[in-house]
């Protein structure tokens, strides 16, 4: 199955299992330039997650050439309310089924989905955008 989003806008969930509290509403930002001012480190990620705000998204995912589209804004409220519940980042496995229930696909299609936001990988792009510190170790997989 194709992952295809609804009139709505949104990539539809179900499939049995409840995500339904991480999905967004139809977000809209204001184009802004801005310079980040909360502490990163040398390679770009945010020091204190807490810091983190959409604008500060966009402005990351613009540095990455990251595409903020509907799918990029679930993933991103996905990853940020996991950290808040768990007190931990997602592994990549925990996103690709979070988006297959939510686009009504296959883990194999909603994979694509993720490495297709994020093609330098989830760590160096999805965490990273969605202000997480970056992990000692991580499986991408």
């Amino acid at each position: 199955m194709v992952c295809q989003p609804n009139e709505a806008g949104f990539l539809p969930g179900g499939r049995g299992l409840n995500f339904s509290q991480y999905r967004i509403a139809n977000t809209q930002l204001e184009s802004m330039d801005m310079n980040i001012e909360a502490s990163r480190d040398a390679e770009g990620y945010l020091v204190n997650p807490a810091d983190w705000d959409e604008s500060m998204a966009k402005e990351l995912a613009g540095e990455e050439s990251v595409e903020t589209n509907e799918t990029f804004w679930s993933a991103m409220n996905f990853i940020r309310d996991y950290h808040a519940e768990h007190d931990i980042n997602p592994d990549v496995r925990h996103l690709i089924s979070y988006l297959a229930v939510e686009n009504e696909c296959s883990k194999r299609e909603a994979k694509k989905l993720v490495f297709g936001l994020f093609p330098y990988g989830y760590v160096k792009q999805a965490c990273k955008i969605a202000g997480m510190k970056k992990p000692r170790a991580w499986s991408t997989g």
